[in-house]
């Protein structure tokens, strides 16, 4: 029938967006030309008379609410075709023949009862007007007479029907909310879900519902949002439709041709007369509409989060969506027509309150509606595309950040260790021992729990964004200054998962996260080992940052590691590599009550020099193979050799065997990890030598180094690759002297003992430097507390003899902060080896591209002699002969031996000292000569298990130690004397020399 009907001109089509009674229907158009929402249209349906609902202070007629709901479940959200059949103008009412598909309404209200046919008098009065009547009044009048036979809907023949249909309502519900206890209704109900029916919509986040089934009627304003205001009285227009498009297009919608826009002229008249008029915001009726079309008159539930301090309550509110359930807060977000609200998010639980932030923070950078014209604000993290790579974890530096070995890299480059810090967590800082700072509670925890899970195992990595850091607190900072640096930042994901890693997981990660592996971030948060940081809008942030809430609130709950309310675990360690040869030879007997000691390896020095924590015995030792030697730092394959047991034993558990402690209070030993001994693939990889000499039989697994190492010469390995037979002596040492290696440099500093400072010569790294200074605009002094240089910073400092601006490092500085700028500071001139005290006025701050260079000044001390000290005889004449012989003049610096044990000594920097034979140009003999001849110095003591090449070099000085002798020069002009003292070098204060 409709099908029919609906092709004559007039029929129109639309949606019901709203049902006010059992006969009224409020229809709005498919689709609208215009801007802002579609018009809409409130049609009476012809010829009936529906129950009518309660108004204020009143009560429903019987059946009313049956009749209104029989109306609204049939059509609400649908689409129909609808006709205007006649206007009366007197009450300004609309009313019409409306079709679902091929269904009348109003006879499908009418046959169930829930509405009566308005009679017609067969004449009308005279005066009165004559009463329109609907085209299919025959019809509805037959199916009434049905209705009424049945007893059905309103006409129910039921005894107390009547009645039993008026419901009770209470005073909210009729006008009179005054008696509503909204903190009672709260505390009766908070956090369940209540069935309610939307009446009215407000604005886009406040609505009017019943709460089923004592219908109280209360207004809700939804949780952590809130919509633009719609204005205190809104404009509206009047909708007039336009008639159907002609049948040849019979799915036109119901457009409307609204008033013409107000005038200024008729704006500022209006607000004369109605001075609290408020036009709506942007975008406030859109947002009203688009919450309309959603819960209006709809079925939804309500979970009250709340309630303000005007007593209005706060809730969330989800309606149906197919066969799930929508939360409308999250709608509005994500679609820009709401933003979020701090105070009444904070009644609502973590979960969907971060569901609430991640939307309009998404809103915000596609700058949808609300945030058209949002300016983000500046942010010191940029996002890193296409940067996923795998490898192998070679280091744990703390609980929040590894070192990863690029499968992609070949080995041995110094790029394939990638260092990556964890998305969006922080742990417990590890701190700085050179600045004698203590690991924070469960530092060491969070990095022994990724240690044992991570290292040597095969990992995947996305990273996601670098972010500028200042080193002074690790804090972010968005417009740093010069002294930041950038930090990389990823997620990192462990393939294949043990049992372990698996309860760590509580919860899956994300789809993306479980085709990656197990979230290494996600383990350490619900460990209680880290924190979630909480990002700033439009910060670079993990993507997998929902989960790392999630399992940061698992781990709060659980009360584990740093969230518990015990005493963090406390654990000593005496590091041994900072304290005296002394101290290390007196920890010798424990380190022997064992044969094998289990230990870990916390850092590689060299390629046979380690770091190791000995658990059992609370200590960090200097440990190195005994009877194996690797190239030094700068020299050929150094690297490599470091790289190789990088990943070999990096943090890895191994057990060592102590055979005795050096002059240097370095442990000498064997190393074996996984039962092998690990100074026998790095000789077999022709990384390093195996020197045999007398008790070298007393070292593990002798006869395996030894092939190791004619395997090695036999395939000419790395420094093997010149290997010629039989040019090397049975200790494994090459008797050609030419192949030790010799530098070219110019002595800058002299001090007592034999002991001076050079540059290298034509060194890359000093003219670098010496352009970088040159370009330092150093005119003005600093600001007294904006630069406070503490002791072991690097700085610019100038040099009181020629006035030039040089990096030094501060030695000793006033307590507390700088107050004059007289105070005085003592500093080392790290790339020349003197010192000296200056003012703070000739201090500067650096930046850190600058400072981060090593030093370029090499303590050097003369081989094989012992040269006396300032305080003992011939000392100062010995300095002074040094210096002027030596001081800003080149040599040849033939390096013999390197002492690890030098750089303990107050003012002579760090790192090992070069035992060196100087020897200048066009010279017959060497500066050591020179010393023994003037009876400056006198030779060191043979040893039965010397080299060949060190007795060789004793037996060609000692000709003129005994020339000094027979001419009672120096220390031995009263005679010769020999002396089994050792002597001990004080520390030094300043040198002789001057630069």
């Amino acid at each position: 029938m409709a099908s029919s009907t609906a092709g004559t001109t007039g029929w129109l089509r639309g949606r019901v967006k709203a049902v006010t009674s059992g006969d009224c229907l409020v229809i709005m158009a498919l689709t609208s030309s215009k801007p802002g929402p579609p018009p809409e249209k409130t049609i009476t349906l012809s010829s009936l008379m529906a129950p009518k609902l309660a108004r204020r202070g009143g009560i429903d007629e019987p059946f009313a609410w049956e009749s209104r709901e029989f109306l609204r479940k049939l059509c609400i959200g649908k689409e129909v075709t609808f006709k205007t059949d006649y206007t009366v103008s007197s009450i300004g009412r609309d009313f019409g023949s409306v079709f679902l598909g091929d269904k009348n309404v109003a006879m499908l209200v009418v046959s169930q009862g829930w509405a009566k046919v308005r009679e017609q008098p067969s004449q009308p009065k005279q005066g009165q007007q004559k009463i329109e009547a609907s085209p299919f009044i025959a019809e509805l009048l037959q199916l009434e007479e049905q209705a009424k036979t049945q007893g059905l809907g309103r006409w129910s023949k039921v005894p107390g029907a009547a009645e039993a249909s008026i419901r009770n309502l209470p005073p909210s519900a009729i006008g009179d909310p005054s008696k509503l206890d909204a903190m009672s209704l709260l505390n009766a109900n908070k956090g369940k879900p209540m069935e309610a029916i939307v009446e009215q919509v407000r604005d886009g986040s406040t609505i009017r519902v019943y709460l089923l089934p004592e219908f109280q009627f209360v207004q809700v304003f939804v949780a952590g949002i809130q919509a633009p205001s719609v204005g205190k009285r809104p404009f509206t227009t009047e909708i007039v439709p336009e008639p159907e498009i002609p049948s040849d297009k019979t799915n036109g919608d119901v457009s409307a041709e609204p008033r013409a826009p107000l005038t200024s002229a008729q704006r500022i008249a209006a607000s004369a007369v109605s001075p609290n008029e408020t036009v709506p915001d942007p975008f406030a009726l859109e947002a009203k509409y688009f919450t309309e079309i959603r819960v209006l008159n709809r079925d939804v539930r309500i979970v009250l989060e709340g309630v303000d301090k005007f007593s209005n309550l706060i809730g969330s509110v989800y309606y149906p969506d197919g066969d799930s359930a929508k939360d409308l807060a999250l709608e509005l977000v994500e679609h820009g027509y709401a933003k979020y609200v701090e105070w009444s998010a904070n009644m609502m639980e973590e979960e969907p309150k971060r569901r609430l932030k991640t939307a309009e923070l998404q809103a915000k950078k596609t700058k949808l509606r609300l945030w058209t014209n949002y300016i983000p604000p500046a942010t010191n993290s940029k996002p890193i595309h296409n940067q996923n790579f795998t490898g192998k974890v070679v280091e744990v530096v703390s609980g929040d950040c590894v070192i990863v070995a690029d499968d992609s890299i070949p080995y041995g480059s110094p790029l394939a260790e990638r260092r990556v810090n964890l998305s969006s967590i922080r742990c417990p800082k590890m701190g700085n021992p050179r600045r004698e700072e203590k690991p924070a509670p469960y530092a060491r925890e969070a990095k022994e729990f990724l240690r044992t899970r991570l290292i040597g195992r095969q990992v995947s990595v996305q990273m996601e964004y670098s972010r500028k850091i200042s080193p002074a607190d690790g804090a972010a900072v968005a417009n740093g200054p010069t002294d930041s640096r950038i930090m990389d930042f990823g997620s990192v994901f462990l393939a294949a998962p043990s049992k372990a890693e698996g309860d760590d997981a509580a919860t899956p990660a994300s789809s993306a996260s479980q085709q990656a592996g197990v979230n290494v971030a996600e383990l350490v948060v619900a460990r209680g080992f880290g924190s979630v940081i909480r990002h700033r809008d439009f910060e670079e942030r993990s993507s997998y940052y929902d989960a790392l809430l999630s399992a940061e609130s698992r781990a709060t709950a659980g009360k584990k590691g740093m969230h518990s309310s015990k005493e963090p675990p406390v654990m000593h360690i005496t590091d041994l590599t900072t304290a005296s040869a002394k101290k290390a030879r007196d920890f010798l007997p424990f380190l022997h009550r064992s044969r094998r000691i289990p230990a870990v390896v916390e850092y590689v020095l060299s390629g046979h020099r380690f770091k190791l924590l000995v658990p059992k015995e609370t200590c960090s030792i200097a440990f190195s193979f005994s009877g194996v030697r690797c190239p030094g730092r700068d020299e050929p394959y150094s690297d490599e050799a470091i790289a190789l047991m990088r990943r070999r034993i990096m943090q890895r558990d191994v057990e060592i065997e102590v055979e005795t402690v050096d002059r240097t209070g370095t442990f000498l030993g064997s190393l074996w990890e996984s039962r092998t001994n690990m100074a026998i693939p790095l000789v077999e990889a022709g990384l390093a030598k195996y020197t045999s000499f007398a008790g070298s039989d007393r070292i593990p697994d002798a006869h395996l180094l030894e092939q190791a190492e004619k395997n090695a010469k036999k395939q000419k390995l790395k420094i093997w690759e010149k290997y010629v037979e039989g040019e090397e002596v049975p200790n494994g040492l090459p008797t050609d002297t030419k192949q030790k290696e010799v530098l070219n440099v110019v002595v800058t500093e002299v001090l007592e003992g034999g002991k001076f400072y050079v540059q290298t010569v034509a060194d890359q790294k000093t003219s670098s430097i010496q352009q970088q200074l040159a370009s330092l605009n150093l005119q003005e002094a600093p600001l007294i507390g904006a630069f406070n240089p503490k002791k072991g910073d690097i700085v610019l400092a100038q040099f009181s003899a020629d006035n030039s601006w040089n990096r030094a490092m501060i030695v000793n500085a006033p307590r507390g902060p700088v107050e004059s700028s007289k105070d005085k500071f003592e500093v080392f001139y790290i790339d020349y080896g003197n010192q000296e005290v200056v003012p703070y006025s000739s201090l500067r701050p650096l930046d850190t591209s600058v400072s981060s260079t090593p030093g370029l000044a090499q303590l050097c001390s003369l081989a094989y002699l012992k040269v006396p000290t300032l305080t003992q005889d011939h000392g100062e004449e010995a300095a002074e002969f040094l210096s002027e012989y030596t001081l800003s003049k080149e040599f040849s610096a033939m390096i013999e031996e390197r002492d690890f044990s030098g750089g303990k000594i107050k003012g002579q920097g760090t790192g090992p000292v070069l035992l060196v034979t100087l020897v200048a140009a066009n010279e017959e003999i060497s500066i050591n000569a020179a010393m023994l001849q003037e009876g400056l110095a006198r030779l060191e003591k043979k040893k039965k298990f010397d080299t060949k090449d060190r007795k060789a070099a004793l037996d060609n000085l000692e000709k003129f130690q005994e020339e000094a002798q027979v001419n009672r020069r120096g220390k031995w002009q009263y005679g010769h004397y020999d002396s089994e003292e050792e002597e001990i070098v004080p520390p030094v204060k300043k040198g002789v020399g001057k630069r």
